[in-house]
C-alpha cells in the first residue's frame, strides 16, 4: 500500500502500489553465507591452519556446533545449486580476521548480493521468461493500430476521450476509476466493481501510472499498455505474474485539491 497523508481516505487501488523488492530471500542467504563462513572458520581455525580440516577431531560442544553448521549449510546452498567451496570460504574468514582480506565488509557484501540478485533473475526468466516474450510481441503489434501512441518510455497509450480540465502534477492526489487486465483480456482488478473510485497519490503508484496519469486532462478516458519494466517488473504482484505487460482503461476524475 502506499504511504497515506492524514487527510487522503484509504482507497488507493490495491494493485497500483509500488512493488516492494523483497529482499528477505537475499537477506536469509547472505546470512546464510556468513553462518557457513563462520562454521568453517571454526572448524579450521580450531586446529593447526596449516593441517587438514579433515584431520581435525570435535572435542567440545561448540567444535560440534560448528561441526554441524558447516554440513547444514553446505546442503543447503548445494540445494540451490550453489557449490561452495569450504575452504576458499574458511580462507576469506581467516584473512578478513587478520587483517589481510582482499575486499571490505561492505564491498564483500555487495558482491554477495549482486550474485544473488543475478540467480534469482536467471531463475525466474527461466519460469516467466515467455511473458517477456508475449508481452514484447503484444506491444509491437500494438503500437501499429491507428490512434496508439508511444512514449519514449516504451509507454503506449490512446485517447477514448480527451477531457478539458488541467493535467495533474506528479504531487498531485487523484481520484480515477480504472479496469486492468492481462493482455489477453483476464481481468485482475477494477474500481468500477465496487463502484469506488481509487484515489492516490501520482507519484506513489507504479512508473507506467505516474506517466500516464500525467498525460491526461481531467475528464479524459485514456487506455494504456505498460510494459513489464514500468509495471510489477520481475516481481509481479498478487494475481500478476512477473514480467507481465498489462493493460488498463483509464478515467481521471478529478485532482483532489489539499
Amino acid at each position: 500500500m502506499l504511504q497515506k497523508k492524514s487527510n487522503i481516505p484509504d482507497v488507493t487501488p490495491k494493485m497500483l502500489s509500488l512493488p516492494k523488492i523483497n529482499s528477505k530471500t537475499y537477506t536469509m542467504k547472505i546470512k546464510g553465507l556468513i553462518i557457513l563462513a563462520v562454521a568453517t572458520a571454526m572448524i579450521v581455525s580450531s586446529c593447526n591452519t596449516k593441517s587438514s580440516v579433515t584431520g581435525n577431531k570435535v572435542k567440545t560442544t561448540e567444535d560440534s556446533l560448528a561441526y554441524a553448521l558447516g554440513i547444514a549449510n553446505y546442503f543447503y546452498y548445494m540445494s540451490d545449486s550453489i557449490d561452495i567451496d569450504p575452504i576458499m570460504l574458511a580462507k576469506g574468514m581467516l584473512e578478513a580476521k587478520e587483517g589481510k582480506n582482499a575486499l571490505d565488509e561492505q564491498a564483500a557484501q555487495g558482491f554477495v548480493m549482486t550474485y544473488m540478485q543475478k540467480r534469482q533473475m536467471e531463475k525466474m526468466k527461466a519460469m516467466y521468461g515467455k511473458n517477456i516474450d508475449e508481452g514484447e510481441k503484444f506491444l509491437a503489434e500494438n503500437k501499429k493500430r491507428e490512434g496508439v501512441q508511444e512514449t519514449t518510455s516504451g509507454l503506449q497509450y490512446e485517447v477514448i476521450t480527451m477531457g478539458t480540465g488541467e493535467k495533474p502534477a506528479a504531487t498531485d492526489v487523484v481520484k480515477v476509476h480504472y479496469t486492468g487486465t492481462m493482455i489477453d483480456s483476464t481481468k485482475f482488478e477494477s474500481s468500477l466493481d465496487s463502484g469506488e473510485p481509487a484515489q492516490f497519490i501520482v507519484n506513489q503508484v507504479i512508473p507506467g501510472w505516474q506517466e500516464a496519469i500525467q498525460l491526461m486532462p481531467v475528464g479524459s478516458k485514456f487506455k494504456f499498455y505498460i510494459p513489464y519494466e514500468l509495471a510489477y517488473g520481475e516481481q509481479g504482484q498478487g494475481p500478476i505474474p512477473p514480467f507481465s505487460t498489462l493493460v488498463f482503461e483509464v478515467e481521471l476524475l478529478e485532482i483532489v485539491k489539499q
